[in-house]
């Protein structure tokens, strides 16, 4: 028999056992829904994948300030970050919606249906939406409604289970309606079934069957995902052609890099950055991928002539290389978004050429094929320093995160307002009539890169060994150049570096200083010295609006 007041108990723990299993009803719907509306998704649009749409609106509603502190977190990981705070919002959300369809039937379903309602709503407003952009999000929406309302209704109610367990534990009575009483078992019955379980009726709902059940749509859902994922990521023909592609051999070649300028140092940033380490940052949840056979870009607005150019054509132009720096305008003083590369490309200015500008225009509208805007000082791409329009880097085609076929490389200015990638359209204008993407956020319309320098050698926190090392690291002002970078251990005197030649103006350079380090506790410091004579200003500021500033300052522990 059950104890008094065990009823009591057994409901609360009931209730408890109910929760989790409807939670998880919930998240399994999400799940498989998900995985459904991704697949769609990948199959019509890529850019209509329900987290795109999501993450894009956030992005886009985002202020300056969380955008810098989702890099300044994250750096080139903000993106991973995003997708992984909404997913966990949305599998929270999944959980309670399970939780109000085992309680409230129906209700769990209607929210299911709403999201997907709501997402499809906001898919046609992006800039790259398809005629079917608004399917996958209702595809997800209404696979998570009928799979929640399918598994909560597996779940075993508290009746059955009480009764189950009631008569797996309770021997069996001897007269109907009387009280059982165990009895000792008889020698001549050894095998009697009196104390045997009750079996649960076959065709009722098992908590084993939920789980099972539960456990097959999440995974299934997830495979989804995962397959989703990968098929965009490797895009098949867009990949294909980038890797057949060839480039034209430059008519003008790159200047030789000088000798010395690759210091012999360990741990100094490399001259050149490798594609595979360049930094990323944009507002690309999902990477555009661009036939070149497709590409077309418009010069128009404020011109005598509008200018069209197809893939082909701009493969048939004189190309140039030339390095170049680039930097985020996020990147915090000593910070690592920042890389130097060899571009090949054509020059903006003789684009801008052939459709005559106004005289009185003064900024360049660039728009990705994601519908990303920048506002470029027109000065930037008319005047002699090289603004490419450019399909190499480093002496291969451009990797597909990093803007391929076509993207802008405009030394001298930081990306938010320059580097467009993905682009397609040029509109010639003026500051007062368009506002850029980021400018429309807080940032400021011009955005010239500040003069940096950076400690690379000893990292910051690093133990050394008292004795004869080397402090080393990069300057930069890319258009401007660097003359010279200075160095102070502790609180002495400013020491200048040794600084290795240039490669132009547009890239930065390396420094070092050999240091006789003693045991304890160090300071160190840089700054440079532009190539106008400019000092880097010791002044502290964050990256917004127009760029961090500050003298980079590192730590390190020297033992005896």
């Amino acid at each position: 028999m059950r104890r008094e007041g065990s009823y009591a108990e057994d409901m609360t723990g009931s209730a408890s056992r109910d929760r989790l299993p409807a939670a998880a009803a919930g998240v399994a719907a999400a799940l498989l829904g998900i995985g459904a509306g991704e697949l769609t998704a990948t199959l019509l649009a890529p850019s209509s994948s329900p987290f795109a749409v999501v993450g894009g609106f956030l992005i886009d509603g985002a202020p300056a300030w969380a955008k810098d502190t989702a890099i300044a977190w994250f750096g080139t990981g903000d993106k991973a970050a995003l997708l992984t705070g909404i997913a966990l919002v949305l599998l929270a959300a999944a959980g309670a919606l399970g939780l109000l369809q085992r309680r409230f039937r129906g209700v769990g379903v209607a929210g299911f249906l709403v999201l997907g309602a709501a997402v499809a709503v906001l898919a046609p407003l992006r800039a790259d939406a398809a005629p079917l952009s608004w399917l996958p999000a209702p595809v997800a929406g209404i696979v998570a409604a009928l799979v929640v309302r399918a598994l909560v209704r597996r779940l075993p109610d508290r009746e059955t289970e009480t009764a189950s367990r009631d008569r797996a534990t309770e021997p069996l009575s001897r007269d109907a309606g009387s009280v059982s009483r165990p009895t000792a078992p008889s020698s001549a019955a050894p095998h009697s079934t009196a104390l045997r379980p009750a079996a649960p009726a076959a065709d009722g709902p098992t908590r084993r069957r939920f789980l099972a059940w539960t456990a097959g749509a999440a995974a299934v859902g997830i495979l989804a995902t995962v397959a989703a994922t990968a098929g965009r990521a490797g895009s098949v023909a867009v990949t294909a052609v980038r890797t057949a592609l060839r480039l034209p051999k430059p008519a003008v070649a790159a200047a030789p890099i000088p000798a010395g300028a690759a210091l012999k140092v360990d741990g100094i940033s490399p001259l050149i950055t490798p594609n595979a380490d360049f930094y990323r940052i944009d507002t690309a949840l999902v990477v555009p991928q661009v036939d070149p056979a497709q590409w077309r870009l418009r010069i128009h607005g404020l011109v005598a002539h509008e200018v069209t150019l197809t893939w082909d054509e701009l493969l048939a132009l004189p190309l140039v290389e030339a390095a170049a720096t680039l930097s985020c305008v996020s990147n915090d003083v000593g910070g690592d978004l920042i890389g130097n590369a060899v571009w090949l490309g054509y020059p903006i200015r003789e684009l801008l050429a052939k459709a005559q500008p106004a005289a009185d225009a003064d900024m360049v509208l660039s728009t990705s094929v994601d519908g990303f805007t920048a506002g470029t000082p027109i000065e930037a791409l008319t005047d002699d320093r090289n603004a490419l329009l450019a399909i190499g880097m480093n002496g291969r085609p451009l990797p597909i995160e990093h803007g391929f076929p076509v993207r802008m490389v405009v030394p001298g200015l930081y990306g938010y307002v320059s580097a467009t990638k993905w682009v397609t359209d040029l509109e010639v204008t003026r500051f007062d009539r368009a506002t850029a993407y980021w400018t429309a956020r807080g940032w400021s319309a011009r955005g010239p890169v500040k003069l940096e320098s950076r400690i690379d050698v000893p990292k910051s926190g690093r133990a050394l060994r008292a004795g004869d090392t080397v402090i080393a690291g990069v300057a930069w002002q890319p258009h401007a150049g660097v003359s010279a970078v200075e160095v102070q251990i502790d609180d002495g005197p400013w020491q200048r570096a040794e600084l290795a030649p240039a490669i132009s103006a547009d890239t930065w350079v390396q420094w070092r200083l050999p240091w006789a380090a003693t045991a304890g506790q160090h300071t160190l410091r840089c700054r440079a010295t532009g190539a106008d004579g400019t000092v880097q200003t010791a002044d502290v500021a964050p990256p917004a609006p127009d760029g961090a500033t500050g003298w980079h300052t590192i730590g390190v522990s020297v033992n005896a």
